[in-house]
């Protein structure tokens, strides 16, 4: 079938293309994607083309399609997860795989797995790691959110505090707090705002800073 995908052939070398994608494997899935956010790592790929840690060196001659912070709806399911997904179903991914160590991810590694795509080829390690997640939410754009969301979701709960006399740590912001401060209002700072404000554990005061005076007005 043929498909329409942004893939990435070097570095600052994105090309929106029509091109055929082949038939699934038994081991794979087919999936047509609606909604695909853009994350900063993806400008980052785009940068560094194959320096780029999870960038094949190859994709001059075999470029990769971008983007992995996709939702979408399942169209052919391969006969090996026949009993696992459905075609019709929504799904969400999680694309940071770490597949027996590999640095290998959708968006970033694959030639027919990516969001920046009408239709992809799920590889098998995303089955099998179980990254291709059922999803019965009402927009697909938040399902695509969800991605970019854990991450900060992860950086809330990496930051710990003490109290005196114990080696206790507690994990996140401090329930009953008196204040927060964020430094950055892009995307990932109005989320990391709006987690704070809605995680049941709102500081009294929460500081915003940054550096374009455009994002705090």
């Amino acid at each position: 079938m043929k498909i329409k995908a942004v893939r990435l052939y070097g570095k600052h070398d994105l090309r929106l293309e029509e091109f055929e994608l082949p038939d699934i494997g038994d081991d794979e899935v087919l999936v047509r994607v609606v909604s695909d956010s853009i994350c900063m790592s993806t400008y980052k790929a785009a940068s560094l083309g194959s320096d780029h840690k999870r960038v094949p060196k190859d994709i001059a001659d075999h470029p990769v399609i971008i983007g992995h912070e996709m939702s979408g709806v399942i169209e052919r399911v391969g006969s090996k997860w026949k009993d696992r997904y459905r075609t019709g179903a929504k799904f969400a991914i999680q694309p940071a795989l770490n597949y027996k160590g590999s640095m290998d991810s959708p968006g970033y590694s694959y030639r027919w797995c990516g969001g920046a795509a009408t239709y992809a080829i799920m590889p098998h390690e995303v089955m099998e790691l179980d990254c291709l997640l059922d999803y019965s939410g009402d927009a697909f754009f938040q399902a695509s959110l969800a991605e970019p969301m854990s991450c900060i979701i992860g950086a809330f709960h990496a930051s710990y505090h003490t109290t005196a006399g114990s080696y206790e740590h507690l994990m996140g912001t401090v329930a009953g707090g008196r204040m927060a401060i964020l430094a950055g209002a892009g995307p990932m700072g109005l989320g990391a705002v709006d987690y704070a404000l809605h995680s049941g554990r709102a500081p009294r005061l929460l500081v915003v800073a940054d550096i374009d005076d455009s994002r705090l007005e």
